[in-house]
């Protein structure tokens, strides 16, 4: 089943089934999404209607809860590797996560809006949205609340991050909305979800022009169940709390991964690189995004058919 929020004259909007063809949708039982995660609902209760991405919220306009992973540690070594600082071991087992805003998110094809000295960046992300997690809850228990799931620009800016975490004390201010694709999954839905992760190519384009072809399915470190139990350690998670996998990242062959435009997998932000060129010439050459850049990110079935519709934003000046 594929699911979408459609903007109307509502904090909320209303909550529809996309149909297979993804042409056309019919009006849930339920009028949001976050009821139909609480009471149920998740079927269809009208008439078809022409469906439109562009007509979009978030699937989920605002949660009560996002905690974003850093799931790919081959992204985090990169970005310690580039400013010289060694990666703890215990990264490698024991997953990053924050909490991040999630009182209004971007709807997939609004714009990012920011200061180009703030260093703007996308970051292409697999999430889910979960049902009610007891604290405590071990890995299975965590698969098992997995109800739904979807893509993410997790927007980030590059700039205000160091200043910030060498306060000790988190992201605020370098972590503004972030957006979700237009549709969310169940898990049952997608041919490539298995043992809690999404395999398949998340391909990202900057101002039309291949940028990230990463498998989202590899160097995962951290699967989704294993996040999930992490966060709920000392806490229950309520129904409706999305969950990021962090940047989805490939490794190279031979050390890190290549451009598209050489035969690589990209990047799924510009920051990683950045990384990579400082690690290879001495110096990064890629500006983070300006006015008028655009950015798009979607996944494909083997058919070459879009699985959640695409995530397209242009960037403004504040």
């Amino acid at each position: 089943m594929r699911v979408a929020t459609l903007k109307d004259h509502s904090l909320d909007g209303r909550l529809v089934i996309v149909e297979p063809d993804g042409k056309t949708c019919r009006p849930a039982k339920a009028r949001t999404l976050q009821q139909a995660l609480d009471e149920g609902g998740l079927e269809p209760a009208g008439d078809l209607v022409a469906f439109y991405d562009h007509l979009c919220h978030s699937p989920l306009p605002r949660a009560f809860q996002f905690l974003d992973g850093s799931a790919y540690v081959n992204h985090v070594e990169l970005v310690r590797k580039a400013r010289g600082a060694q990666m703890p071991q215990s990264f490698w087992s024991d997953p990053l996560m924050y909490q991040g805003g999630s009182d209004s998110f971007l709807g997939p094809h609004d714009p990012i809006v920011g200061d180009p000295e703030w260093g703007m960046d996308f970051e292409g992300e697999v999430a889910v949205i979960t049902g009610p997690v007891p604290m405590g809850a071990n890995r299975e228990e965590a698969a098992a609340a997995i109800r739904l799931v979807m893509l993410c620009n997790d927007i980030s800016l590059r700039n205000l991050i160091p200043a910030e975490l060498g306060k000790g004390f988190g992201f605020v201010q370098s972590k503004p909305a972030c957006a979700f694709s237009p549709l969310a999954v169940t898990p049952e839905a997608l041919p490539g979800w298995r043992d809690g992760r999404l395999h398949g190519q998340l391909n990202v384009d900057l101002n039309d022009k291949p940028f990230g072809r990463a498998d989202a399915g590899i160097d995962m470190t951290f699967d989704f169940p294993t996040l999930i139990a992490h966060a709920a350690r000392t806490r229950p998670l309520a129904a409706g709390t999305i969950v990021g996998s962090g940047t989805v990242s490939n490794k190279g062959e031979d050390g890190p991964g290549r451009p598209v435009s050489e035969g690589g997998a990209g990047y799924s932000c510009i920051a990683e690189q950045r990384m990579v060129e400082s690690i290879l010439h001495g110096a990064a050459k890629t500006p983070f995004l300006q006015p008028g850049d655009h950015v798009k990110i979607w996944m494909e079935d083997t058919n070459g058919a879009s699985l959640f519709g695409a995530i397209k934003q242009t960037v403004q000046t504040i």
